[in-house]
């Protein structure tokens, strides 16, 4: 059974796009929220896939469920967290193979997800209207289309590939973002352990950075690299391009002197104060793997603002 959260609102743990598969054996993969609310459609998930077309459990292959996170509501969850949210669950047949096979096999990327009361397929992003991430539409109790444009909704591109680049990138790997790494050093033994980055491009000089990161809302930027001079000409070709997030690493006073120069360079101020330095939330880091936290705490919580 697939199940999917179609839509949600107020303090829902569920959120719409959050997904989960249910075998009959009790195999389990994803989440749609936790609690209570899933272990009950977790078990009637699996009363259903393992007798498929069973009348005893109440459910058809294909359904819409209302959740309601409030006591002594209708269609009560079971939790109290206030909220609701909407959750289909489709039976996952044989003959759904191959549309789960192409979207695994090329890891979602420009495909466009469509579930409803028919079933699941890929439609051809052109000519489909793909202005939101996640669309949902009910025109009956019975009838329903979700959409949502597969593929990593956010880009990171690290300036630097060391030890604190390498662990961010796992931690990143795990979250909704595609991870690019920058380096002017071939052979570097963190570049070869970095198994989590999706491209890993070496480069002659940190002057063409700025050229080969695309601007957008949903591109974000850190910049770690060797040293002060690297960093100076990394940031000389960023600052000015419009991104979500750039932040550089760096002690305070550092980074202070770094923006002097390139304040006295003509760089506008406003430009330079939107760069996040010192990087990351302040949670007294210092190893790579704290350092990869406070970095990445501080990108989702920009990120979800």
């Amino acid at each position: 059974m697939l199940l999917t959260v179609a839509e949600s609102s107020g303090s829902s743990p569920g959120r719409a796009g959050y997904k989960m598969a249910v075998a009959a054996g009790g195999q389990l993969c994803g989440s749609i929220g936790g609690g209570i609310m899933e272990v009950n459609l977790v078990e009637q998930s699996r009363a259903l896939v393992s007798e498929p077309g069973a009348t005893a459990t109440g459910f058809f292959p294909s359904q819409l469920i209302e959740q309601v996170h409030k006591k002594n509501s209708p269609h009560s969850s079971g939790m109290i967290c206030s909220g609701r949210q909407t959750v289909l669950m489709l039976l996952l047949t044989p003959s759904n193979a191959d549309t789960i096979n192409q979207i695994t096999q090329s890891k979602g990327e420009n495909n466009l997800l469509s579930i409803s009361e028919k079933g699941i397929e890929l439609l051809d992003p052109i000519g489909e209207n793909t202005s939101g991430a996640i669309s949902f539409r009910r025109t009956s109790e019975a009838k329903f289309t979700y959409t949502e444009r597969l593929g990593r909704a956010h880009d990171l591109y690290i300036i630097g590939g060391g030890h604190c680049a390498l662990a961010l990138s796992e931690l990143m790997s795990m979250l909704d973002f595609r991870i690019t790494i920058f380096d002017d050093r071939p052979g570097l033994n963190t570049i070869e352990k970095n198994r989590f980055a999706d491209e890993i491009r070496i480069v002659e000089t940190y002057e063409s950075v700025g050229d080969l990161i695309p601007a957008g809302p949903d591109v974000y930027v850190v910049v770690m690299t060797l040293g002060y001079a690297s960093d100076e000409i990394a940031i000389r070709g960023l600052v000015k391009k419009d991104k979500k997030y750039l932040g550089v690493l760096g002690s305070r006073a550092k980074m202070k002197a770094l923006l002097k120069t390139l304040e006295k360079e003509g760089i506008d101020p406003m430009l330079l104060s939107r760069i996040h330095t010192p990087i990351g939330l302040p949670i007294n880091s210092h190893s790579p793997e704290e350092i990869a936290v406070s970095i990445a705490a501080e990108i989702i919580s920009i990120k979800n603002a």
